[in-house]
């Protein structure tokens, strides 16, 4: 049955990421697209008319027409996407609660992959999920001067990440797809960033590196190692086609949100404060 449903959401998220990038006649084109915007209510102000846009998919993944400022000091957390943050909290005994009720085991959502002391110096950390919904900026960015270790692709089912469905399958964010990145601060904190697939995602894309493939047919599992990966405050990680989660998951002691739970925040705004 799991295996039926696993691959029941991975085609259709597939099918509808097909759709979605194709290119129609631009007349048809722009109808999708305004059909789109005014459906999802989606603000423009930052972004190219809808009219610009040659497909479904290239409306999701929009670029900001200007970059937005941020605070440059070093110790500053930014927010690396436009979302809702739907939990926050510390870690204890190994879980985090993906909405109020719900918990998932930080183990089974890193997956075997990590180390297992590295999962123990999560323990009584900070963690954060971000919610992305259709109408949200799907693009997400660094969030602090940091160096990638380890990218994860684990495999998995596609069920949809809204609070209906968070509320109704514990553990739903370890059982979907997810990229896992194994992140260092300057001062060598470890945080994590994992990125969760949902229905209708057709993939989680990385500008680091090209070759991470999600919503694939063959549905294996990767691990990518990376030396001397640094990356900038602010500069584009990559994207999500359709709205999705973004998870983030501290080392003890070395982060200090500056936000509240059950709040909208944007990318760039101020997150927290490492320490």
């Amino acid at each position: 049955m799991k295996r039926s449903k696993t691959f029941k959401t991975s085609l259709i998220s597939r099918l509808f990421g097909r759709f979605a990038s194709h290119a129609f006649p631009s007349f048809f084109q722009r109808i999708i697209n305004k059909t789109y915007t005014s459906l999802m209510h989606l603000d423009l102000k930052e972004f190219e008319s809808y009219e610009n846009y040659p497909t479904l998919n290239a409306l999701f993944t929009r670029k900001l027409t200007l970059p937005r400022s941020f605070d440059t000091h070093p110790a500053i957390f930014i927010s690396p996407c436009d979302g809702f943050i739907s939990a926050m909290g510390t870690i204890q005994e190994q879980l985090a609660l993906q909405i109020k009720g719900k918990a998932y085991g930080i183990s089974t959502l890193l997956s075997d992959f990590i180390a297992s002391a590295n999962k123990q110096k999560l323990e009584g950390g900070y963690y954060l999920n971000f919610y992305l919904s259709p109408k949200d900026y799907h693009r997400y960015h660094v969030p602090i001067d940091m160096r990638i270790a380890k990218a994860i692709h684990i495999a998995g089912k596609l069920y949809p990440v809204n609070f209906k469905w968070l509320h109704k399958i514990d553990g739903l964010f370890c059982e979907n797809e997810r990229v896992i990145l194994e992140c260092y601060t300057q001062e060598d904190k470890l945080f994590y960033m994992v990125f969760v697939g949902a229905l209708n995602v057709g993939k989680m894309c990385f500008n680091f590196d090209t070759t991470i493939q999600t919503n694939a047919a063959s549905g294996v599992e990767q691990l990518y190692s990376y030396e001397n990966l640094f990356l900038k405050k602010g500069e584009e990680l990559g994207y999500f086609q359709m709205g999705s989660t973004i998870v983030m998951l501290f080392e003890k002691e070395s982060f200090e949100p500056l936000v509240e739970e059950n709040t909208k925040i944007t990318f760039a705004k101020t997150l927290g404060k490492a320490l």
